[in-house]
């Protein structure tokens, strides 16, 4: 799994990864994935509520500090239309005024009082709220998001301001060289299912905004059965399952909000398409995408992706070899997003306008090689399946992130899939490897998304029929 746009810090970070498989050969003897797997299982402890609040402790850590997290499955993936980028909105109201600090001044003096680091992220399928405090300090900071979670009281002049700042975070990424890039590579990708990927939204839809729709989210969403809360830390795991108890077992239980408002599917791609944006930049970037698999109904496909991913990222790679040390590409990144509605697959890279149409054929080319037999070689396959065991290890050591990557995988598919995902990815084989790019990339629907310099496009005669009449052939 890794973020959609990953692929542009990648791109730049050619000597980290460098530096990070050095690190590799020194780990890998010390850490093999089966122990990491068998240990973090142990370590990780449930429990559900009889509200349905799913209570998830992972005790650890080497400083007196934990993490407490709500994760709830809301997000983009919950959005029509009309709710565009509300989810976002919501999660900035979350820490506003509520009935136990109904002035902005007595929530932020108690977060002080706590010593509370406190924020909140909004993506495609979850959204969650944060606080990081001593670890004498882990009831005060689960009562302070219980106040916010359960009190909330949207008042409109709060949401007349949040809304701005909500708004002038649409502006930073519409200033973006990439933002038109994506936003209409993400339209051609998704049809109508667009919005329900979008997490900035829609400014109409965030300027228009009303507190009864804060609270039309609240009702649905916001459930115990629908949330997990995730202590991570300096914590003692039964004292944590009776402070949830005590703190969150009244929370009124709530129907199922996906019986209510059920998630439509993502209708398959009907042919390839091409996208051409004009921009004031340098370079040329082409991003490709394809739909992959979903993490629910293909999952074997899920972890075939990552070891397929990781291995053509790698700087010796063959694939790295023939497109970026040949100087057609000056970068290239494969990359698989785990997601429960569809996730993409996504090839970008940057080039030159007179090399553009070379670099897409090599491309393309190489793509389809990855079929031939022995493209992929056993000490390629074991030393991605390494350097995943080694970078899980490593998030885990910190108590913030291993809270953070709980709350989004059992979000997503469930804490089972984290649970297993070294011992699966350990599994692949070649065979497999092949087999997911022939069913989701090889020969298969794409939209082909090329960003210029202004004017490249009349100059180079290229045009998005051309685009979309490229293809990865078998």
């Amino acid at each position: 799994m890794r973020e959609i746009n990953q692929w542009r810090r990648g791109i730049a970070s050619r000597s980290g990864q460098l530096l990070r498989f050095g690190l590799l050969a020194l780990l890998i003897g010390a850490a093999p994935a089966h122990a990491q797997r068998a240990e973090r299982a142990a370590t990780i402890q449930q429990r559900v509520l009889a509200n349905g609040l799913e209570v998830i402790v992972v005790p650890g850590g080497g400083v007196p500090i934990a993490t407490v997290e709500l994760v709830v499955k809301n997000g983009a993936f919950t959005q029509t239309p009309e709710y565009a980028g509300l989810a976002h909105l919501f999660e900035h109201m979350f820490f506003k005024a509520n009935d136990a600090y109904p002035e902005e001044d007595a929530f932020m003096d108690r977060a002080a009082r706590l010593g509370a680091a406190f924020n909140a992220t909004t993506r495609e399928e979850l959204v969650n709220y944060y606080v990081t405090v001593v670890a004498d300090s882990v009831a005060g900071g689960m009562e302070f998001l219980n106040a916010a979670l359960r009190g909330a009281q949207f008042r409109a002049e709060e949401l007349a301001r949040e809304k701005v700042v909500v708004l002038g975070e649409y502006d930073r990424a519409e200033s973006s060289p990439w933002f038109r890039l994506d936003e209409r590579i993400g339209h051609q990708l998704w049809g109508d299912f667009w919005s329900r990927k979008n997490t900035i939204g829609d400014r109409r839809v965030i300027n228009d905004v009303t507190p009864e729709q804060m609270r039309t989210i609240r009702d649905l969403y916001y459930v115990p059965s629908n949330s997990a809360l995730v202590v991570a830390g300096d914590v003692d795991a039964a004292g944590i399952f009776a402070l949830a108890e005590r703190i969150f077992g009244s929370w009124p239980r709530g129907d199922d909000p996906f019986r209510r408002a059920p998630i439509p599917e993502v209708k398959p791609l009907a042919g390839s398409l091409g996208v051409i944006v004009e921009e004031p930049v340098n370079a040329v970037t082409v991003q490709i995408q394809w739909h992959g698999p979903s993490a629910s109904r293909d999952e074997a496909a899920t972890f075939a992706a990552d070891v397929y991913s990781d291995i053509l990222n790698g700087p010796a790679s063959r694939f790295q070899r023939r497109l970026v040390d040949s100087g057609l590409w000056q970068g290239v990144v494969v990359n698989y997003y785990t997601l429960n509605h569809v996730g993409p697959i996504t090839v970008s890279g940057q080039t030159t306008p007179e090399k553009l149409r070379e670099a897409l054929k090599a491309l393309d080319a190489e793509l389809a090689a990855t079929l031939e037999p022995g493209y992929f070689t056993v000490e390629e396959l074991e030393a991605v399946k390494a350097n995943r065991a080694v970078t899980t290890a490593f998030g885990a050591e910190r108590g913030s992130e291993n809270a953070h990557t709980i709350g989004f995988w059992w979000s997503v598919v469930g804490l089972d899939y984290h649970l297993r995902y070294i011992d699966e990815m350990a599994k692949q084989t070649p065979a497999q490897l092949q087999a997911y790019a022939r069913r989701y990339i090889v020969g298969k629907p794409r939209i082909v998304g090329v960003m210029l310099p202004e004017g490249a496009k009349a100059r180079l005669n290229l045009t998005e029929a051309e685009l979309a009449g490229r293809s990865v052939a078998p």
